[in-house]
């Protein structure tokens, strides 16, 4: 059995050990993390083991780094010794934004095994959107046991890497976008008398049941949304209201932005 190695127990790491933890035996994980008692938490809830990173680098098959970008250097940079002192197989998993493979491997000191991944916060519910490309060393049963590993995360999906950074300005960031959205629509719903803690179940359930649609009916949004705006209906009326107040140029603006600091982080 392969044994997963996070070096990392922060938000995003916490939610995909959780996930792993539903589809490997816990007791072959092992939980690393710079503040020992966040490590040792998630440990006693998951049923695994806390351990070094040096014990997750040196034991480990799949090795997931979570930890933010100006970071990595520092965390790997003590580490290439035991990466270089290993004689099997072991993959490197980065959920960095902005760090390519090429990063990840000149800062672990070999050209070992990467596989990048862009999960979002949903992962922590198993309804996460994850883009992951992978180096060329790699093999494909690499490949096919990391997608087992992931497969309580949510929706996986590999992309070539140049278009990761586009991708994770839309769901990475998107989270942050649709709760805006959810409280703005349950804010009008309250201001037509609604209680506020309907207004965010029926926001939220309308938005799950209209993003359902568009996955599992595979029909275009703008064809579902014609779907909806019967003539001189009242739902017409409130997409002429979004358009006037330019919700599509907003939403638009911000994956861009999102993009446009992704791109300034390489820098």
């Amino acid at each position: 059995m392969n044994t997963v190695g996070f070096i990392g127990c922060g938000n995003m790491g916490s939610a995909i050990a959780s996930a792993v933890a539903k589809v490997t035996e816990p007791s072959q994980m092992i939980l690393a993390n710079k503040t020992t008692a966040k490590a040792e938490a998630l440990a006693a809830r998951l049923g695994c083991r806390c351990g070094s990173n040096a014990e997750a680098a040196e034991s480990c098959t799949y090795i997931f780094l979570g930890v933010k970008p100006q970071m990595m250097a520092d965390l790997l940079l003590p580490l290439q010794p035991v990466f270089q002192a290993r004689t099997d197989t072991f993959v490197l998993v980065t959920m960095a934004a902005g760090l390519t493979i090429a990063d990840i491997q000149a800062m672990a000191g070999g050209a070992y095994p990467v596989i990048r991944i862009m999960p979002n916060t949903p992962v922590s519910i198993g309804q996460g959107m994850i883009q992951a490309c992978a180096s060329a060393e790699v093999t494909e049963t690499a490949l096919a046991e990391f997608q087992a590993l992931m497969r309580e995360c949510g929706r996986l999906d590999f992309l070539p890497e140049h278009l990761i950074d586009a991708a994770s300005a839309l769901s990475g960031c998107g989270p942050a976008y649709v709760y805006l959205f959810l409280e703005a629509l349950a804010d009008g719903a309250v201001e037509c008398g609604l209680p506020r803690q309907k207004a965010y179940e029926y926001a939220a359930q309308t938005l799950i049941g209209a993003a359902s649609m568009v996955l599992e009916t595979g029909k275009h949004p703008g064809e579902l949304k014609d779907a909806v705006c019967s003539p001189s209906g009242t739902t017409i009326a409130g997409v002429h209201a979004l358009e006037k107040d330019g919700l599509r140029n907003a939403a638009m603006d911000a994956v861009k932005a999102a993009y446009d600091k992704t791109l300034r982080l390489k820098k």
